[in-house]
């Protein structure tokens, strides 16, 4: 696992967070924070007397300051408490179709700075808030802020153990790098006492007296607000409660909280949203991950582009790009690479031995966990990314070392093999399942709305590639041929069995896809070089600076040594077109088995030829074939 140097990442973010810049103005002079510096007047005898006669009251009206061209006629039927200082109030705020005047209606306000052109109206009690320009807070509860205030920040993420051992404390612009960083370097006594130390630095500079609600947020039909930071533009909508939070928001990448939601103890990053009746308790939301339906997280952190509907995410890390969307459970997830799936029913999360909740599990990159499925901890798999646990597998603690595998139930009973063991089959996406692999890797490109976060879409690259290779050595060193292998036989099998009929497909299967791999690596830096006018005598010789091309070009040297570069060149054209050829295979077979079960499937169904993926990949295909003859025409 890639680690980043997490304690200077908070060091960045001290410096640099937009978050602890407005924190700092607000303890220095709220006042001046909530008007932009605008100058700030005592009330006159005239303006106090039309206050009264507009509704309103305060404790003491000599604590009560107003900018300069302050309209008493846009605060009606108020009670002040303590020191309020009131913006000028000139505009409207388009709000549900409607534009309503700015001020301050029908509330009870204390010590609290209200912003030019905000709306406060129908407040029971706004306390301790600064409410900047163009900001509203209409129709809730209690909104309100308790002194020291620390907006959710260094809550403490028990990530993959319930009952402690990976801990990750909180700061408002934590990613996954820095929680995985921080999670899976436990020896690192230094490490964890520095980030630690860093952590504590940030959550000082994070507190405050106050909230904020920031210019142009909206704060709706919620019962209770308490100890928010609500970043600009970011929408609290008939949250159910929203307490103790950080909302990192923009104009173009707004959080939503709305519709019933429960956040507290938490951070919200940008593009966020928590609605229809989530909970997110004493977790982070990374940029543009959701939670939704029901959906509960709690001690966790959800990674970029995830999302969480129905089901249940505790005490775990999630990585980017996980499809949760239904009734299921994950727990105690150390899952920092994503890209995976939880289905319906999938029990992710016998962490509890009867002693303690103190297991674990560690899916790896692009883990598919199926409908009903029983995971039981401690699970590694993160030697086997992009690995399928079929529908209603149950498996035994184990890790398994064999990428793009299918993990299914027994097919039949074997002598001396356990029956709690699934039946295996190593490299089954890439000999059966093309269609989706591929589809993954670019539905995640389409769908990123990331832009803090970089991510590698490539399926193929070196890390995985290695994982190949060595899968591959040990299915290629079996001992003795036999009709069933286990764990004894072949190590990385885990507490499964593998059919001798699997082992000959999963060889080839990774000796193609280690080849494509490096090939393709071959043709970018044919093209570079011809388009520098150079020749490519060596290519293949030279050790190279670029870390990715020297995995690509000794990875060539071990599988095709001896081969000139045209010819290598026309061997990843055939390849292509075979990567093309089982890409639409991979979706004929769903069209086949459809139009046996269902009548009208073929009526209802677009078919493997008219696919849009389909298409595109042969689009694509063609593309790099005719890429590749201007090459070779190039060196001839």
């Amino acid at each position: 696992m890639a680690k980043v140097d997490a304690v200077r990442k908070v060091r960045e973010a001290l410096r640099t967070s937009e978050f602890l810049k407005a924190i700092a103005e607000v303890r220095k002079d709220p006042g001046a924070y909530a008007l932009d510096g605008a100058k700030v007047l005592s009330l006159t005898r005239e303006q106090i007397s039309r206050l009264e006669r507009n509704g309103n009251s305060a404790e003491d009206w000599s604590k009560v300051k107003v900018a300069e061209g302050f309209d008493p006629d846009r605060v009606r039927n108020c009670r002040f408490l303590g020191e309020v200082v009131l913006g000028r109030f000139r505009g409207t705020i388009s709000l549900g179709g409607t534009e309503l005047p700015s001020g301050v209606y029908h509330s009870v306000v204390a010590d609290s700075y209200i912003g030019n052109d905000a709306l406060v109206q129908d407040v029971k009690l706004l306390s301790r808030y600064v409410i900047r320009s163009k900001a509203v807070v209409l129709g809730c509860g209690t909104v309100f802020t308790e002194p020291g205030a620390s907006f959710g920040n260094g809550e403490e993420l028990p990530i993959a153990i319930e009952t402690g051992g990976r801990e990750v404390l909180t700061y408002a612009e934590i990613d996954v790098d820095v929680a995985e960083t921080v999670a899976s370097s436990r020896g690192d006594r230094e490490l964890l006492s520095a980030y630690e130390e860093a952590v504590r630095e940030y959550l000082e500079e994070a507190r405050s007296d106050r909230g904020v609600v920031e210019v142009g947020a909206k704060v709706l039909g919620t019962g209770k607000v308490e100890g928010v930071y609500v970043g600009p533009y970011a929408v609290i909508d008939n949250a159910r409660t929203v307490k103790n939070v950080t909302i990192l928001s923009s104009e173009d990448e707004a959080v939503e909280i709305s519709d019933g939601a429960y956040v507290v103890s938490s951070i919200v990053q940008w593009g966020c949203e928590v609605t229809s009746m989530a909970i997110v308790d004493t977790s982070v939301l990374t940029e543009h991950s959701h939670v939704e339906r029901h959906g509960k997280v709690t001690e966790s952190l959800v990674g970029p582009n995830t999302g969480v509907a129905e089901g249940e995410v505790t005490a775990s890390l999630l990585g980017p790009f996980v499809g949760f969307h239904h009734q299921a459970l994950l727990i105690a997830a150390f899952w920092p690479e994503g890209k995976g799936n939880v289905g319906y029913g999938a029990d992710v999360g016998s962490n509890h031995t009867s002693k303690a909740p103190d297991q674990e599990i560690w899916p790896g990159e692009g883990a598919f966990f199926g409908l009903g499925v029983k995971i039981k901890f401690p699970a590694n798999f993160t030697e086997a990314p992009y690995s399928i646990f079929a529908t209603g597998v149950t498996t035994l603690p184990q890790r398994i070392s064999f990428p793009f595998s299918l993990i299914n139930v027994p097919t039949a009973v074997h002598p001396g093999i356990s029956p709690a063991y699934n039946e295996i089959v190593p490299a089954w996406l890439l000999t059966d399942n093309m269609f989706t692999l591929k589809r993954n890797e670019g539905k995640f490109k389409d769908r990123n709305k990331a832009r803090r976060t970089k991510f590698t879409f490539d399926v193929f690259r070196p890390e995985t590639v290695d994982l190949m290779k060595e899968a591959r050595r040990r299915l290629q060193g079996v001992r003795e041929v036999k009709e069933v292998y286990t764990e004894e036989d072949i190590p990385g099998l885990g507490k499964n069995y593998m059919l001798e009929k699997s082992r000959e497909p999963a060889i080839e299967a990774y000796t193609f896809y280690i080849r494509y791999y490096a090939l393709l690596g071959l043709k970018e830096q044919v093209e570079k070089l011809l388009a520098e006018g150079k020749g490519v005598d060596g290519l293949l010789d030279t050790p190279s600076s670029d870390p990715k091309w020297e995995h690509q070009r000794r990875t060539i040297a071990e599988e095709l040594p001896g081969t000139s570069v045209p010819e290598l060149l026309r061997t990843l054209k055939d390849m292509q077109e075979k990567v093309a050829r089982d890409i639409e295979e991979s979706k004929r077979k769903d069209d086949r088995r459809g139009a046996r079960i269902i009548p009208d499937y073929m009526d209802a169904h677009t078919p493997a030829e008219e696919d849009k993926f389909v298409r595109q990949t042969w689009q694509e295909t063609r593309k790099l074939q005719e890429e590749i003859d201007q090459l070779l025409a190039e060196l001839s």
